[in-house]
């Protein structure tokens, strides 16, 4: 039984992939500089 990707090699897929992906990194960047920066500061002091 062989599985036919052949539908899904349409530039929509790599788009909605590079959407995701570009969510998730902003998403960390975001969440790295409102809670371990201000941590690792007040942490220091």
């Amino acid at each position: 039984m062989a599985l036919d990707l052949s539908a899904y090699e349409h530039p929509t897929w790599l788009t909605a992939l590079g959407t995701g992906a570009g969510y998730l990194a902003i998403l960390g960047l975001m969440t790295v500089a409102l809670f371990l920066v201000p941590w690792a500061l007040f942490a220091t002091l």
